[in-house]
């Protein structure tokens, strides 16, 4: 065990409680999956779950009604950026060229234990995931999703590994059906071994370290060459990260985990709701609406269920703070690590408005004429390499990007929307944006398109000593600044 919160759960539940105990609330009242989600969403919640605009508290149920584990489930754990930063002491204050830099000086590769280190143990017969507290959200929801799963694969025939948080819907005893991204390296790992007709064995990880849930939401593409979400997730955390064999699957699991179900890709697909049930809706999504089911998903057989003592059961409740602020400092992680920007970008932040993915505020520097055109360029070339971002909104170095009231005032005051609202087509659609959407286009009375935009909120570069602010200064970048 460790006693680093950003290698384990538990470690930064523990540190969160000493730091700010007013931030820690334990709710002892019975209350069933459904219930528990709504107490959080309207005690706690940020956008884009609700309309408040707060940082998340963290909550533990301790008695769920509907669940037999006797598991409490935590909500809100990622919900508060500050609060990450202090389990993750390597992420940058900053993103830019120098702090990216020393983010890839820091790589620690990932160490191995021999054997599992979970003392409880169910194989086979003995799974039964109808025991375990996943959230059922809304009576809308297909069911019970395991929203915090981190799903580590290993392909025994290629080598090839993969480790991302993808939804999961626990449709029976032994068997989830999981919705990957196309764009995910998982998906293309699963063609591979069952066109092949061969098992793809996997680990889902619920309570994994903190930094491995940030790393794994960076695109593998954006890797260096010869490394590895783990070896990111120990620069994150300032220690390697801990791994062991699985029980049960030729595959590696995060030691350091609060619950493990172990199992296996086969080709067997299922839809994505309950036995006996059509589809419909499938859970709250992290834009702030309710998603649509698929019809035909893999399927994971579940072969074991690890755990420690005592373990708690982390979750998200969909479009909350915890979902966009992995996928928004992920992000930004990633768009460092691409190059993208080069030495005009000062730092990026995704805001969690649009779910740490569709809103990206670049704070940049100019130190001539020319880069007012070359920023322009540089929004372009990040909307290029980052698919999902859908607004960029381009701002000088005395602007906190982490500041919405900073962004709207430089939006409002240095920024001319009928001319410097730049809008570009040809991009894909995403499905996750309902404005996208070929209902929303045909209620506009137009075409379905993919479309992006830049709002240039910077000053013109001649005009920058008449119109820098009254007090100047660097914006701030939160405490500890790199």
């Amino acid at each position: 065990m460790t006693d680093l919160p950003g290698l384990s759960f538990r470690a930064a539940l523990a540190a969160a409680r000493k730091e700010t105990p007013h931030a820690h609330h334990t709710y002892d009242q019975p209350l069933t999956r459904h219930e528990i989600a709504a107490h959080y969403a309207a005690r706690h919640a940020g956008v884009p779950a609700t309309s408040s605009s707060r940082s998340e508290d963290i909550a533990l149920y301790t008695r769920v009604t509907d669940a037999a584990a006797g598991m409490p489930v935590v909500l809100g754990a990622f919900g508060d950026a500050e609060r990450l930063r202090r389990w993750l002491p390597g992420l940058p204050r900053r993103m830019n060229e120098d702090t990216v830099a020393r983010l890839l000086a820091a790589y620690q590769e990932p160490k191995h234990l021999e054997s599992s280190p979970f003392p409880h143990v169910r194989l086979g017969e003995d799974v039964d995931l109808g025991a375990l507290p996943a959230l059922w959200a809304t009576e809308r929801d297909a069911g019970p999703y395991l929203t915090t799963g981190l799903l580590h694969a290993h392909d025994p025939r290629t080598g090839r590994g993969a480790t991302a948080v993808h939804r999961m819907l626990v449709r029976d005893r032994n068997q989830l059906v999981i919705w990957m991204l196309p764009s995910r390296r998982l998906l293309a790992m699963y063609h591979e071994a069952t066109e092949r007709g061969e098992r793809l064995p996997v680990s889902v990880n619920l309570g994994a370290p903190p930094a491995v849930m940030v790393a794994s939401a960076v695109g593998s593409d954006f890797l260096p060459a010869g490394t590895s979400k783990t070896a990111l997730a120990g620069a994150l955390a300032g220690g390697p990260v801990t791994m062991a064999p699985a029980v049960s699957q030729p595959v590696a699991v995060f030691a350091e985990s609060e619950v493990v179900l172990e199992g296996y890709f086969d080709g067997t697909t299922a839809p994505e709701a309950l036995p006996g049930r059509a589809t419909g809706y499938s859970l709250p999504e992290v834009l702030g609406y309710d998603g649509n089911a698929a019809e035909d998903l893999p399927a994971i057989t579940v072969t074991a269920v690890t755990s420690r003592e005592a373990p708690v059961f982390p979750a998200v409740i969909g479009p909350g703070r915890e979902q966009s602020l992995i996928l928004g400092l992920a992000g930004a992680v990633a768009l460092g690590l691409s190059g993208a920007g080069g030495e005009l970008l000062s730092d990026a932040h995704y805001s969690p408005a649009g779910g740490g993915m569709f809103l990206l505020v670049l704070r940049v520097r100019k130190s001539g004429p020319a880069d007012d055109e070359r920023v322009r360029a540089m929004a372009r070339d990040v909307l290029e390499r980052h698919r999902f971002a859908k607004v960029v909104v381009l701002v000088d170095e005395d602007v906190a990007p982490d500041s919405a009231e900073d962004v709207l005032w430089a939006i409002t005051t240095r920024s001319d929307l009928s001319a410097d609202a730049l809008h570009f087509t040809g991009f894909p659609r995403v499905g996750l944006d309902p404005s996208q959407g070929e209902a929303w286009a045909a209620a506009r009375g137009r075409e379905a398109a993919g479309s992006r935009t830049v709002v240039d909120a910077t000053v013109p570069f001649a005009l920058r000593e008449r119109h820098g602010r009254s007090f100047p200064g660097a914006a701030h970048a939160g405490p500890a600044d790199d």
